[in-house]
């Protein structure tokens, strides 16, 4: 199983990054994608997911309404649409993948990883 995100940047307060997320070795099926994210100094957070357990989308509360999380199977790939960026989100974001479908978007339940992808937003 192998995760390659992209799209990370460099990008001013109140602007947009669209961050990508290619897996194969897995299908889509019952498994969650989530997508976390790693702030200096800051433990791993979850930031949404698509996932069977909540029924299509989740996102915390910190993202929602700004960010928006969607899939095109038939490319395995998973997208993170990210508006109205600030400082606060400045971070390295991980896409992952949860085999189990549990159902809390937590780092230790999620099976397989990307390496990152940094999003710096300037204020």
């Amino acid at each position: 199983v192998q995760l390659v995100e992209s799209g990370g940047g460099l990008v001013q307060a109140g602007g947009s990054l669209r961050l990508s997320c290619v897996t194969t070795g897995v299908t889509f099926d019952d498994e969650s994608r989530g997508w976390f994210r790693q702030a200096p100094g800051k433990e791993r957070e979850g930031v949404a997911c698509i996932s069977p357990s909540y029924g299509g989308t989740y996102y915390e509360d910190s993202v929602k309404g700004r960010f928006t999380n969607s899939s095109d199977i038939g490319k395995n790939t998973v997208y993170l649409q990210m508006d109205s960026l600030t400082a606060e989100d400045t971070a390295i974001y991980y896409c992952a993948v949860d085999l189990e479908d549990s159902p809390e978007l937590v780092p230790h339940d999620y099976d397989y990883w990307g390496q990152g992808t940094q999003v710096t937003v300037s204020s």
